[in-house]
């Protein structure tokens, strides 16, 4: 209903040039995402970027009507941000040396029957979404998803544990805090440190912080990590079927990303060789024929399906989704 009222309501400002009914729209999404800003510069530059971003919500949408897309659009929080602040601020994923990924290793799965259908949220291996906000800190969030997933397993118990440990520890060992990181050493970190804290004991600040780990607090731990093979989609299935969530790697640097409100993912020019940024493989399955991966983000519960996105699965690697994948074993 939302889309469709964006799509209906853009459609009549285009065609009947209200600016009084943009403003409106201005005002209202304003409220709804809480923003506020410094200056009237700042409002300007801020209006001019969201009203762009209306009619490429509208063409899109009109275009999805149509039956040239199997997915749309929406007018969440990122809104008023251009492509390129979202792809400096947000997504910090940074790329693994290609000596250190051939070093994984991953469990043949051959001879093992595949389900079709594959939600690790029913069975309680997913944590709530959260909104990493105007840090780089995907890297964290996606690496702890799966650890998350693997500590239920173990224990029985589904404890969200803490990015903002990451963001502010692990700088040693090659990470970056809020300008980025690697999946990888978010692995080393816990490896070496003994443990990473519960969410709830050290709670995520939206920035870079000082250290305060402390084992009173310790709610995961792993002895090592698996690579997957490079962009292998079947192998990747496999695990995420056998094991659980898996963390990968994608390109989410397309503006239909950012903005992305929900249905079936799929823009072929998605180039798989350009992975920026971090997220969760919780599951797959397939809409009307068509496949698809089952995505936790960390841009909160207003980006997409309530924080999640189903991104299009045997597409010949779109978006770079089986690029890099890795999991932790404990």
């Amino acid at each position: 209903m939302h889309i469709l009222c964006v799509v209906l309501l853009s459609a009549s400002l285009v065609l009947g040039h209200s600016s009084s009914a943009l403003n409106q729209m201005w005002e209202e999404w304003k409220t709804k995402h809480g923003k506020v800003y410094d200056n009237q510069t700042e409002i300007i530059f801020r209006r001019a970027v969201w009203q762009k971003n209306v009619y490429t919500v509208l063409r899109h949408n009109q275009e999805a009507l149509a039956g040239k897309h199997n997915f749309t659009l929406g007018l969440n929080h990122l809104a008023d941000m251009t492509a390129e602040e979202i792809n400096e601020k947000l997504n910090g994923l940074k790329l693994e040396e290609p000596v250190h990924f051939r070093n994984g290793t991953v469990k043949e799965a051959s001879g093992l029957s595949i389900p079709q259908s594959v939600d690790w949220r029913k069975s309680g291996l997913v944590s709530p979404v959260q909104n990493q906000g105007l840090c780089g800190s995907c890297w964290a969030f996606s690496s702890l998803g799966a650890l998350e997933g693997q500590m239920k397993k173990r224990t029985g118990v589904l404890v969200p544990l803490s990015p903002q440990n990451l963001v502010d520890c692990s700088s040693s060992d090659g990470n970056h805090g809020c300008r980025g990181g690697y999946i990888s050493k978010a692995y080393s970190y816990v490896i070496r440190n003994g443990g990473v804290d519960s969410e709830r004991f050290y709670p995520y600040e939206h920035k870079n912080g000082k250290c305060r780990y402390s084992v009173k607090g310790k709610a995961g731990y792993c002895s090592q990590f698996q690579f997957l093979p490079r962009g292998d989609e079947r192998a990747l299935q496999a695990v995420v079927a056998s094991v659980g969530p898996v963390a990968v790697a994608i390109n989410a640097m397309l503006p239909s990303f950012h903005l992305y409100r929900g249905g079936l993912y799929n823009v072929p020019d998605c180039n798989p060789r350009l992975t920026n940024h971090a997220v969760l493989v919780v599951g797959y399955g397939t809409d009307r024929g068509q496949d698809y991966w089952l995505v936790k983000n960390s841009w909160g519960t207003a980006w997409g399906e309530r924080g999640f996105i189903r991104l299009a699965r045997n597409k010949n690697n779109l978006c770079g989704i089986a690029s890099f994948a890795v999991y932790p074993t404990l």
